[in-house]
């Protein structure tokens, strides 16, 4: 079916071609359908362009009456006027919101989707959990925000690389390897499980990172720990690989339970000696230098600051280990668009290191993107995690799995991990992914509100309506009526908005932000239910029709939690 808003788009691509005007345009989705479907603002930014016409309203005038001649226009639009200063609202015709209706139930699954001869390849760069740690709810936010990037790429028709870089060196691990080394025997024994050992790295960690703080001695003991890692000290291999395998089959199994997968791993033992190499051969061109034996970037000439990217032990630093992890992405595959995300405090941190590999790869730093998100906190305050005491990932999906149990006694274990981890992925989700987050286990559960169970329940409540129809009318298909006069106003509310989910999954996508198709996802099943509240479905003269809206209700509500990675139910 054509796409109304590229139509439009091609349109007034036209007229502006053929009046030899070059200018940037929006036509943009409505809110209120009082004022139709679609809106633009061509006639406002060309008409200081266009000779002879100084008001943009007479200017919208004409580029209105340019497209009522279009008989292509003139099938999918009924109205076309000029608005306000000089807008041009389109309002869609009911044969073409019946169509389609139609089309979300012929396509189900694939419905929004759209199908690219040509993808664009992406890697997104998230989640990045350090082995010998504990994965924090911090982490929790940047697989589901990482995840849910990737599937809004992936539903534009983009082929999408899911990438996973990992400090398995550095002063974490140094920590955990001191405290490891006083327990080596019990932790290299075969005949203990992984949960057990699990808890000894854990155990571990917390004791080296506190003594790091309150040891002068351990503190130096972590240091030169520290260096035979990264030297690849025979001594320590043995006991090194073997926390980071414990870490990483640990990690996986956290993985499966979220249902997120990586097509690629990096680690920091590998970006550090390329990093090295990097940084080092770029200080004769003047893109780094040694500064009291360090090698640094000096960003003040771009409004940055200094960083170092070498250290005076000639240790690649975090910013010189980006520099080579950006290559290495690039030798594994070349992409067209690089996406990293990381948290707010990486923010200053990036803006420096992208300057320097736009001096030493500017293709690279083209096309990388960086996006930051908040922080995610508890009603008792900030997560830290510099002494081990930190809000694990797998404690947070355990109490809303555990609370959802409490709060649905009938609920099954299957359906009630769903639901919670679904709840805890929508309060991640829902906000714009910059801005700070405080849970609240209360809220994330509620089926009252903005809740991810709010809109499994919504999806349920599709399931029975149609199951209901179906055991009452065991022969019977559910056909769209397009011949129907006659609408209750939640009906041509709840029709008009299932057509837009294109758009808003598009937008979404645009915007790296899946915090609006949350928002569309929500007001969806409001007015859903509100529909399901006021109109008689099974039984009234326009049965047919308000079981097809309901059955494409369901598919689209279904479809927009796969793509924020929320699975949907049957019964609650």
């Amino acid at each position: 079916m054509q796409n109304p808003k590229e139509l439009i788009r091609n349109y007034l691509k036209n007229w502006l071609s053929h009046n030899n005007i070059s200018v940037e345009f929006e036509v943009s989705l409505v809110s209120n359908s009082t004022f139709g479907d679609f809106t633009s603002n061509i006639a406002m930014i060309a008409v200081k362009e266009f000779k002879g016409v100084n008001n943009p309203r007479i200017l919208a005038e004409k580029i209105v009456t340019f497209l009522k001649e279009s008989h292509e226009i003139n099938e999918i639009f009924d109205k076309i006027e000029v608005a306000g200063p000089g807008f041009i609202n389109l309002f869609l015709s009911s044969k073409h919101i019946f169509e389609k209706l139609n089309e979300i139930v012929q396509k189900g699954v694939e419905f929004g989707r759209l199908n690219n001869n040509t993808p664009r390849k992406v890697i997104v760069e998230f989640g990045d959990p350090n082995p010998f740690k504990e994965i924090h709810i911090g982490h929790l936010r940047n697989f589901c925000i990482g995840e849910s990037f990737s599937k809004l790429l992936e539903a534009q028709g983009n082929q999408v690389t899911r990438a996973n870089y990992q400090g398995d060196v550095g002063l974490h691990v140094a920590k955990a390897m001191w405290g490891l080394l006083k327990r080596e025997e019990a932790f290299l024994d075969s005949g203990k499980s992984e949960d057990e050992k699990i808890m000894i790295l854990a155990e571990s960690y917390v004791e080296g990172a506190t003594e790091f703080e309150n040891n002068e001695a351990a503190k130096q003991d972590i240091i030169d720990i520290n260096k035979k890692i990264y030297g690849e000290d025979e001594s320590l291999h043995q006991l090194w690989e073997e926390g980071k395998k414990v870490s990483l089959e640990h990690f996986e199994e956290l993985y499966k339970r979220v249902g997120l997968s990586y097509d690629k791993y990096y680690f920091e033992s590998v970006t550090a000696k390329k990093g090295k190499e990097i940084v080092l051969s770029h200080i004769e061109d003047g893109v780094f230098e040694r500064s009291d034996g360090a090698v640094v970037y000096r960003g003040e000439n771009e409004g940055l600051h200094t960083r170092v990217f070498l250290t005076s032990a000639d240790y690649a630093t975090y910013e010189g280990k980006d520099l080579a992890l950006a290559i290495l992405k690039d030798e594994d595959g070349e992409y067209d668009e690089s996406v990293i995300l990381t948290g707010n405090e990486q923010l200053e941190y990036f803006q420096v290191m992208l300057a320097a590999l736009k001096k030493i790869a500017p293709e690279l730093a083209e096309k990388t993107k960086h996006f930051t998100f908040g922080h995610v906190r508890l009603k008792d305050g900030k997560m830290s995690s510099r002494t081990g005491d930190v809000i694990s990932a797998q404690w947070l999906l355990d109490e809303a799995v555990k609370k959802v149990s409490n709060s649905f006694p009938e609920m099954n274990a299957e359906t009630a991990e769903k639901v919670g981890i679904g709840a805890v992925k929508y309060s991640m989700l829902k906000f714009s992914i910059p801005s700070d987050i405080h849970f609240d286990f209360d809220e994330s559960i509620t089926l009252e509100g903005n809740s991810g169970p709010y809109l499994q329940y919504t999806y349920v409540r599709t399931l029975s309506v149609r199951n209901k129809f179906e055991a009452l009318n065991p022969k019977s298909e559910t056909n769209s009526n397009n011949q129907i006069q006659s609408l209750e106003s939640e009906e041509k509310d709840l029709l008009r908005f299932l057509s837009q989910y294109p758009y808003h999954l598009e937008i979404a996508a645009k915007e790296f932000a899946p915090n609006l198709l949350c928002n569309y996802l929500f007001e969806l099943s409001q007015k859903f239910n509100l529909f399901y509240q006021k109109c008689k479905i099974i039984g009234s003269d326009n049965e047919e029709f308000r079981l097809h809206l309901t059955l494409a209700t369901g598919i689209v509500i279904q479809n927009g939690l796969q793509i924020l990675g929320i699975e949907t139910v049957e019964k609650m």
